[in-house]
């Protein structure tokens, strides 16, 4: 019987179409999977704990695979994946787990920052987006807290998606000033797609007094993509933790 892993690792997005395997595009899983065959020389299949779209970032991504033998020594697979894969790939960690565990189905919440800066610098690009100064932060983290008050969140999801519901359960949502950058961080039980770009495109508005507070949650309430602010580039986007309910170390 196969053996079930959790593997943690991070990844920079900016060479990759995004987490999941792509027909004619490079993708952060299929790099994966190919370094996982090599090294245990079996086709091995990966299950992520999310997708991350085009050129987003993961701090940390959670996926499981199942093994065809025991592993006898993790930290010794962890040392040979990270002597194959590029440099924008690391893995951390990888330990055994129950048969049933799944990385996406048994995450209880999932966080995302995005990081921007006011002023030019040569060291924040390409993972911070730089935007004009005076930005409104106070004005954007009162939209941000009334979102909290909502469960459906269609006009921040892309069109076209094959998910059954767009309710999302939001229980943290703001900016805070970290050195020379502004961090918006969210956690939530699920994302759609491309939602936090989108949630942070329509604060931008916000933040810019092009739209109110108040116009913010009539669009959350008109449920229609194209009510919402721009989708946000992902360079400056990180998934940046998740949660289960039970140690995955």
């Amino acid at each position: 019987m196969a053996t079930r892993y959790f593997i943690r690792l991070s990844y920079r997005g900016e060479a990759y179409h995004g987490w999941q395997i792509q027909p004619h595009d490079n993708s952060v899983q299929q790099t994966l999977e190919g370094a996982l065959a090599t090294v245990m020389r079996a086709p091995i299949a990966v299950t992520g704990a999310g997708r991350t779209d085009t050129g987003v970032n993961a701090a940390l991504m959670v996926a499981h695979f199942d093994a065809p033998n025991p592993i006898d020594d993790c930290p010794a697979l962890v040392h040979k994946l990270n002597g194959i894969l590029p440099r924008d790939i690391a893995i951390h960690s990888i330990c055994a787990v129950h048969p049933t565990a799944h990385a996406r189905f048994d995450a209880t919440s999932r966080t995302y920052k995005y990081f921007l800066h006011e002023h030019k610098s040569p060291f924040l690009y390409p993972l911070s987006w730089r935007t004009r100064p005076g930005l409104d932060f106070d004005l954007m983290n009162q939209a941000a807290e009334r979102m909290m008050t909502y469960r459906d969140f269609t006009s921040f999801s892309k069109l076209h998606t094959d998910v059954k519901t767009n309710n999302c359960v939001i229980t943290h949502a703001r900016w805070t000033r970290e050195g020379d950058q502004w961090v918006f961080t969210i956690t939530a039980d699920r994302f759609l797609r491309n939602m936090v770009r989108a949630v942070v495109g329509t604060l931008v508005e916000v933040g810019r007094h092009k739209i109110t507070v108040d116009e913010f949650c009539r669009i959350i309430e008109r449920k229609d993509r194209c009510q919402a602010g721009t989708s946000m580039p992902g360079h400056a986007l990180f998934l940046w933790d998740i949660t289960y309910p039970y140690p995955i170390e």
